[in-house]
């Protein structure tokens, strides 16, 4: 056996799209699965993002240095021409709004705005939304037309199968955990100082719900409780904006409300191990990466009850509502005089963190692939 695979990553920018790709490549035996050699498409950030091996070919095409839309002909009309030179048993994308047509793909589906109808109303009448409708579209096309589908999370895969239709051929294979995040706050803590201090960690967005935490944060505080909140990620538009203005009738002294831009993965581990309770307030994702790195960090947590994050951290924490700051408050507040409670959730949840590694996820889906080969 002497399988040859190609990765199209030509449009991966995102950082989880970075992580999944350095994941399953890192960990990669690829004698295991009979495979020779595998061809890396990709822009030269991510290509130097990730390790060299003796079986990884990584290209850089010119196409793939210059903006989206050459990048989109590259993919449309150049790939399939790479694939046949290279003498590729199968294509893995990793961008499912591909527009390459190739019989024998694979497509990983890592995007949920476009499918949660929630979601897609905050964007109103707007070029962010008409957007969001098109990828779908390629996405849904993309998804019908590969010989297999790989999703993150079941419930993704069951919120996007009412939308392109059932598939026939698809698997579930969650992310993995960087190792860095497992165990770096030590052991659980009991929440017992005199300042609480909470942490959300997410680039803003219109589902990120920033402002609403912000809010239930305050009103902790007017009831009594010495609670602050870092708030990671950076962000722009108009749910910064949105967020300004609630920190300004929040906490306009900015007493208990501090923001950082982003923030590398290396230094989340430091930062989580001074905090006391981690908030994750998104109310849509495909795979919560970043609940995944807090599960792991031995920190009780509160979440938002939307999107797949109930399937991820199960009972490993204390769920609310996301659009409502007094669900938020009283979640948090739960943590707080509970001290107990609040230590067996953060046990719990490192347990349930132990499954999602990246050795796991790599081996599940190169398995898959090879699986797809074979027919």
């Amino acid at each position: 056996m002497n399988y040859i695979i190609g990765i199209d990553a030509s449009r991966c920018r995102s950082g989880g799209a970075y992580a999944h790709l350095f994941g399953i490549i890192s960990n990669l035996d690829p004698r295991k699965f009979g495979i020779s050699k595998i061809y890396l498409w990709s822009h030269p950030a991510l290509i130097d993002y990730i390790p060299d091996f003796p079986w990884l070919v990584k290209k850089v095409p010119s196409f793939l240095r210059s903006g989206i839309v050459l990048q989109v002909l590259w993919q449309r009309y150049l790939l399939k021409g790479e694939l046949k030179n290279a003498s590729c048993d199968l294509l893995f994308t990793l961008d499912a709004s591909t527009l390459c047509k190739v019989r024998n793909q694979v497509v990983l589906s890592q995007d949920m705005l476009s499918y949660e109808e929630g979601v897609m109303k905050l964007f109103g009448f707007s070029k962010s939304r008409l957007r969001l409708f098109i990828i779908l579209l390629l996405q849904n096309n993309a998804f019908r037309k590969a010989r297999g589908v790989i999703f993150l999370t079941y419930y993704a895969s069951k919120v996007i199968q009412n939308s392109c239709g059932t598939l026939k051929n698809y698997k579930v294979i969650p992310h993995g955990i960087c190792n860095e995040f497992r165990g770096s706050s030590g052991d659980q803590k009991k929440i017992d100082k005199p300042i609480i201090k909470c942490v959300y960690v997410s680039n803003t967005a219109l589902y990120k719900y920033q402002w609403n935490v912000v809010k239930a944060i305050e009103l902790l505080r007017i009831s009594g409780f010495n609670v602050e909140i870092d708030l990671i990620g950076g962000g722009g538009g108009k749910a910064k904006r949105m967020l300004d203005d609630q920190i300004e009738l929040s906490d306009p002294k900015r007493e208990f409300v501090r923001q950082f831009d982003f923030v590398s993965n290396s230094e989340l581990p430091r930062i989580f191990s001074k905090v006391d309770i981690f908030i994750f307030a998104s109310g849509c994702e495909n795979m919560p990466v970043t609940l995944l790195e807090g599960m792991s960090s031995g920190l009780p947590i509160v979440c938002s009850q939307k999107g797949p994050m109930p399937e991820v951290l199960e009972d490993g924490g204390l769920f609310f509502n996301p659009e409502d700051p007094v669900d938020i408050a009283e979640s948090l507040k739960q943590i707080i005089l509970n001290p107990q409670l609040a230590f067996e959730l953060a046990r719990r949840a490192m347990i349930i963190s132990n499954k999602y590694t990246w050795k796991r996820c790599s081996d599940e889906t190169f398995e898959y692939l090879i699986k797809n080969i074979k027919g």
